[in-house]
């Protein structure tokens, strides 16, 4: 997720509390100690920000730390009604997704901790929303001090009065990491490879096509969840030209990425990376 601002807020951790409010039974306000005593979960997630184009790098992948946000919600209860979860965050931030998101089996947490580390304040320190297969702009809270339980059409969040989507969930994505796009290289055997992501679907192919060549399919990476990306690769012996190389991948659900070039805005960016590379002879 890009921030909307400049300077990543220095939360006291001593004052810090999270309020759980709105259309909720219980009404509660806790402390970081007390977040610390609910039981917590590490799971790998692979996080990718709305504005990133095809191929680009607003896009990562970490092991967090946190709890899981259905226990939050449960000790509050939700009403009936309830149908939006906006996370605030302290610097006045909103996001906003389904409620029926943190219980559909994705994972979904207040996240403390990133990569066996305390969140790093850049990442939000000193708690966070992470939700798989959501974009960051309606799921992902960074210095989260809040969630508050509405309706659907009771509250908009940050970017959706700004154009963007009000429903975000992360496009089938695939990218070419290697060689690079514009690269000059030379004859000999060696790997066009790259990630793929899915979130809360995973990935089940990727294919490669060169030139005007067949799709070619690539060895995968073992899945560590449906949630995280996954590495491919294929083997490549070129002989001297200049090449287009293209990418997709197909989700856990059998759904082929599209190739129709589309841009970021509003609901993210679709087709299929593509580069351009010369191998001399």
């Amino acid at each position: 997720m890009v921030d909307t601002t400049l300077s990543p807020p220095r939360v006291d951790l001593d004052k810090w509390t999270l309020k759980v409010t709105g259309m909720v039974r219980r009404p509660y306000e806790i402390s970081f100690a007390e977040l610390l005593t609910r039981p917590v979960v590490e799971r790998y997630v692979t996080l990718a920000c709305v504005s990133n184009r095809v191929g680009g790098s607003l896009v990562g992948h970490a092991k967090w730390l946190g709890v899981p946000l259905s226990h939050i919600l449960d000790e509050a209860g939700l009403l009936s009604g309830a149908e939006q979860v906006v996370g605030r965050a302290v610097d006045g931030f909103t996001v906003g997704f389904p409620s029926t998101i943190p219980y559909d089996g994705r994972d979904a947490l207040v996240a403390v901790g990133m990569n066996g580390e305390p969140l790093p304040i850049r990442h939000g320190f000193p708690a966070r929303l992470v939700v798989a297969g959501l974009y960051g702009y309606v799921s992902a809270t960074k210095w989260l001090s809040e969630l508050e339980l509405t309706t659907w059409n009771g509250f908009d969040a940050y970017w959706v009065p700004r154009g963007w989507a009000k429903k975000a969930p992360v496009k089938t994505q695939s990218r070419i990491d290697t060689p690079r796009d514009g690269s000059r290289i030379g004859t000999g055997n060696r790997y066009i490879a790259g990630v793929a992501w899915a979130p809360h679907r995973g990935i089940d192919r990727v294919e490669v096509q060169v030139g005007d060549g067949p799709w070619l399919e690539a060895e995968l990476s073992a899945e560590i969840s449906d949630n995280s990306w996954r590495q491919w690769r294929v083997w490549w012996d070129p002989l001297p030209g200049s090449f287009l190389i293209r990418v997709r991948a197909t989700d856990g659900r059998g759904a082929t990425q599209t190739d129709v070039i589309r841009p970021p805005a509003p609901d993210g960016a679709t087709g299929w990376h593509t580069i351009a590379v010369t191998v001399s002879g």
